[in-house]
This record gives structure tokens, C-alpha cells and sequence, in this order.
């Protein structure tokens, strides 16, 4: 099997201001305190079904030369500049071309840079369920994430009879409902959280995109017989860019007639704000903490991201993310809001007008 890993890395986590910024967004950052960033932790779990020279970062131009360093491993003309941010569809078809010129049998797993999965080993285990799957059949696996919760922040894949743990076919996919809906989707059993990993052979996500998607596929196909040539960033600079900003989700997956999922339990994470990310930190009593020397005191439920200072001393806080964030030019930008709040924080974080 011809297998390959595409992590898909532009985003700039915005709501993890004021460590998570455009200049240096969440998958670069070691978030966890634990010497690996986001991106090393997503390597780190795919080698157990693909070698090192078949991985692929889709990213900004302007963070190639940090994949580049924290990731030696994966050749150069393997990290794939994206001229303009256009949604993961043109990011996705982008790398799938890429890739199908050279690797035309190619089995592909696509995915976040910067989720989190605990399970690692039952990771390992579901995607090469999904890789066999897609080897032999016209279909595209999504991986479901069994809820823990009724999250109103995720979208959910409904999936037809089965076991967990089996791939089954897919009934449809909804976007994030509200409480109660989340809620008896969590009752009905057969709901599980879209993590947006996928896993296709490229010929079939190619006549996936033509047939869903043709404007985009149209935009591939006049950036084609530049791959791999020294024209390739000249063309894609002038063409990609007219790509429709769209998700693979809306422009594929919810229209496809041949989508499957494989859910599973795998302590998965989208680390998408601070509340999820305080559920996987270290615990200290209530709190989570990351830095060296952060000072507690009366403190409960807090989650406190202090890695670039030197001391942080709190009091008679309840519920609060505190994050402290120097600059590339010598500045610290400081975070203090209640999580109740936290979805306010790109209101919080807009420049001041």
C-alpha cells in the first residue's frame, strides 16, 4: 500500500490569543508543557502507518520555514505553500494533485496539524482499518470521535448500523446543533464528533472533487503540468488564489454518496479554546498549568498558559484563563477572562480602532 499523510497547517487558532497568533498559531506551539508543538505531536502519531519521506504540510507561505525547522524529516518540496488561505477543499485538492502526479495509487490520510490524541495506539489501529478500507473500495473513511458530552461545538457524522471500531457507511453529516440537539444525538448512540481527518485514495477524492466540486478540480488541472517544475510557484501564486474559499465538508463530504466513518474513543481534542485545553493539562489541584514558576493562591478551575514568563502570581480566581505571550518585538500581550467568556476572545483580541 502507496500510503502518504497530508497535515493541513494554515490555521492561526485565534482563540487561543494571546499564544495562539498569526504570527505563530497553535500548531507550532508546544501547548502541553511537553516538549513536542501540536505539529511534532501529529508526526509523531502517523509513523506507525507511514514513513517519514510520504508525509506532506499543506501551510501559509509564511510558515514554511518553521515546518521546515520543526520538522527535518519530511523533505523540502513536501511542504506546500499556499499563496492565499482558501478553506481545506483547495488546500486538500492542492496536495492531492500534487501528490497523484507522482503517486497515482496513492492512499491518503489527511489531517489537522493541531488536534490532540491521547490514544495513541488505537489511533494507529483505526486509521489502518480506514487505509485497508480505502484501498479496496470507492469510498472516503472519516474518522468519528465517540462524544464524551453533548458538544455544541463540533460538527457530528451519523453513522448506520454497526459496532465501533468498524467502518460503516455514513446516513449524514450535521453541522453544530444546539444543546438539545446535541444532547439527544449523544442519547441516540450512532452521533459522533468530526474530527476532519479523512482517509481516500487520491483517484477516487480527485473524481470526488470533479464531480462535486469542477471549479476547483478546474483550477488543479490548469496548475497540473507545472508540478514539480520550477514554474510551479509562479502558476499556483497566479491560480490558486481563484479557488473557491470552501471546506472539503461543504464542497464533498456532505454530498458524497460514498462516505464512511470508523468512530472510536481516542482521548481526541481539538484544543480549539481554553476550556479544552485546561482538560488536558497537567492538573494542579483544580487548575492547569503551564510555565515555571506560576503562583496559586485561592484559586480554583483555573487555567493559567504562563511559559514566557518568569512569575506569574494569581489570587482568589474561580474559573479564569490567564495566558501570558511575549512578542517577536520584545512585548508581552496578557490574558485574563473568565471561560464563561472565552468565546468572546477574537471580539476581545481585535486591534483597537
Amino acid at each position: 500500500m502507496d500510503t502518504h499523510v497530508v497535515i493541513m497547517a494554515g490555521g492561526i487558532g485565534s482563540r487561543l490569543w494571546p499564544v495562539s497568533t498569526p504570527e505563530t498559531p497553535k500548531q507550532f506551539i508546544d501547548l502541553l508543557g511537553v516538549g513536542r508543538t501540536m505539529i511534532q505531536m501529529t508526526v509523531d502519531r502517523f509513523l506507525p502507518v507511514c514513513k517519514p519521506d510520504h508525509f506532506w504540510v499543506v501551510t501559509s507561505a509564511k510558515y514554511v520555514a518553521t515546518v521546515r525547522q520543526q520538522l527535518p524529516e519530511i523533505p523540502e518540496e513536501q511542504i506546500l505553500a499556499e499563496p492565499e488561505a482558501r478553506n481545506t477543499a483547495p488546500c486538500i485538492a492542492y496536495a492531492t494533485w500534487k501528490i497523484a502526479k507522482k503517486f497515482p495509487d496513492a492512499n491518503i490520510v489527511v489531517t489537522p496539524a493541531d488536534a490532540l490524541v491521547l490514544k495513541t495506539e488505537l489511533f494507529a489501529d483505526v486509521i489502518g482499518k480506514a487505509l485497508a478500507f480505502t484501498q479496496e473500495n470507492k469510498a472516503i473513511v472519516t474518522v468519528g470521535i465517540s462524544p464524551s458530552r453533548p458538544a455544541t461545538g463540533y460538527g457530528y457524522i451519523c453513522a448506520l448500523s454497526g459496532a465501533e471500531g468498524e467502518v460503516r457507511k455514513v446516513s449524514s453529516f450535521t453541522e453544530k446543533p444546539n444543546l438539545e440537539t446535541a444532547k439527544d444525538y449523544l442519547a441516540q448512540g450512532n452521533y459522533f464528533w468530526n474530527a476532519g481527518i479523512f482517509v481516500w485514495r487520491a483517484s477516487v477524492i480527485m473524481e470526488q472533487i470533479r464531480l462535486y466540486a469542477p471549479a476547483i478540480a478546474w483550477v488543479m488541472d490548469r496548475i497540473e503540468p507545472s508540478l514539480y517544475t520550477p514554474e510551479e510557484n509562479v502558476t499556483l501564486f497566479n491560480l490558486f488564489p481563484t479557488c473557491e474559499k470552501i471546506s472539503i465538508d461543504y464542497a464533498v463530504m456532505e454530498r458524497t454518496k460514498d462516505a464512511y466513518v470508523i468512530s472510536a474513543d481516542l482521548g481526541w481534542s481539538d484544543l480549539g479554546s481554553w476550556g479544552s485545553l485546561k482538560d488536558n493539562i497537567k492538573a494542579e489541584g483544580s487548575n492547569s498549568v503551564v510555565g515555571d514558576d506560576v503562583r496559586l493562591f485561592n484559586c480554583q478551575g483555573c487555567i493559567v498558559e504562563a511559559a514566557d514568563a518568569e512569575t506569574v502570581v494569581l489570587e482568589g480566581l474561580k474559573d479564569y484563563a490567564v495566558a501570558v505571550s511575549k512578542t517577536a518585538d520584545g512585548g508581552v500581550k496578557v490574558l485574563v477572562c473568565r471561560l464563561s467568556e472565552e468565546q468572546r476572545i477574537k471580539d476581545f483580541s481585535a486591534p483597537k480602532s
